[in-house]
Parts: C-alpha cells; sequence; structure tokens
C-alpha cells in the first residue's frame, strides 16, 4: 500500500524517483524568485547549498532560463535602477553588488552603462537628502558628516566632497 507522501507526488525515499527529484529543485527555485529576482548564479549557489545535486541544478536552471524566470540582464538592469535610482548608491558599490550575485561582469557594465544620470547628479541629490539632517551642527560637522555618508554609499572622495560642498552652500570653500 503507498504511503500518503507517495501518493502526494512528495519524495518516496527512493533514488530512481527524478520526477519528484525534479519537483522538489523546481519547488524551490520558484520559491527563492518569489520572494525577490535573483541570478542564475545566486539561484544556483542558494539550491547546491539545499543539498541539490550539481547537475540537477544546472538542468533546472536552465529550464527557467528558457522560459524567462531566470535573466541576468533583466536582473542586473532591476538593481541598477533600485540601487542608483531609490538608494542613491554609486556606481562603484552596485557593481560590487552584480559582482556578488555573480552577474557576467559585461552584463554588469551593459546595465551600469545604462543608468540614467552621472554619478555626480546622484550625489548631489543624495546630499540634498541629508542636509536638513546636519543644519544645526557647525558648517565642518555638517561636511564631514555628509561628506562622509556619500563616501559610505560609494562615492569617490572628490565626488562626495563636491556633492556635500553644493548642498551645504560651501562652494568657496575647500575642504
Amino acid at each position: 500500500m503507498p504511503t500518503p507522501a507517495r501518493e502526494r507526488g512528495g519524495v518516496s525515499g527512493r533514488r530512481g524517483d527524478r520526477p519528484s527529484k525534479r519537483k522538489d529543485i523546481h519547488e524551490r527555485a520558484l520559491g527563492l524568485l518569489a520572494v525577490r529576482q535573483r541570478s542564475r548564479k545566486e539561484l544556483e549557489r542558494r539550491l547546491v547549498q539545499a543539498g541539490f545535486e550539481p547537475e540537477a541544478v544546472a538542468t533546472e536552471l536552465g529550464r527557467l532560463e528558457d522560459v524567462g524566470l531566470i535573466d541576468d540582464a533583466a536582473f542586473a538592469a532591476a538593481v541598477v535602477e533600485s540601487r542608483m535610482g531609490a538608494r542613491g548608491e554609486s556606481r562603484r558599490a552596485v557593481g560590487i553588488k552584480l559582482q556578488q550575485a555573480g552577474v557576467d561582469r559585461d552584463v554588469a557594465m551593459d546595465a551600469l552603462d545604462r543608468a540614467p544620470d552621472s554619478e555626480q547628479d546622484r550625489a548631489d541629490r543624495l546630499a540634498e537628502t541629508r542636509v536638513a539632517r546636519v543644519s544645526g551642527l557647525d558648517p565642518a560637522t555638517g561636511f564631514a558628516r555628509v561628506s562622509g555618508f556619500l563616501m559610505r554609499r560609494g562615492y569617490a572622495p572628490a565626488v562626495a566632497r563636491h556633492a556635500a560642498r553644493r548642498a551645504l552652500g560651501l562652494e568657496g570653500i575647500d575642504a
């Protein structure tokens, strides 16, 4: 008599049950994609860490790529839009994020090149959002906090200092 797990199509414990094993990989991959968009490499890492065989993972990722559920170019574009647009992060910081996600260098560079604003424009906008927080401080301290914030977001020191000076109205002062 079959057990309830076999009747439901679950894992039966037999090594020969490829369909249910594939289903498990498929379900896990879809579950990960339901949380947020991911790169192929991120999915591969997570599925292998979950104990699935690398060959089975590669096969499943190929299927998901074929139907458009995995698309590193779309993933990179979404990360660039989110991180550079809404969060105001620098090109360098977003590039590192894409590299960590396993996105191919050429795909990442293409997505970064499509960013709508210049690095200085993004830094200027981000600095403007921080000015209210330092308005009661002396100019040197305010400058240090705004420029430090920008540098922590990945902006080059010269870009960060220029944006902080402009936002604080200290353009004629060298710091």
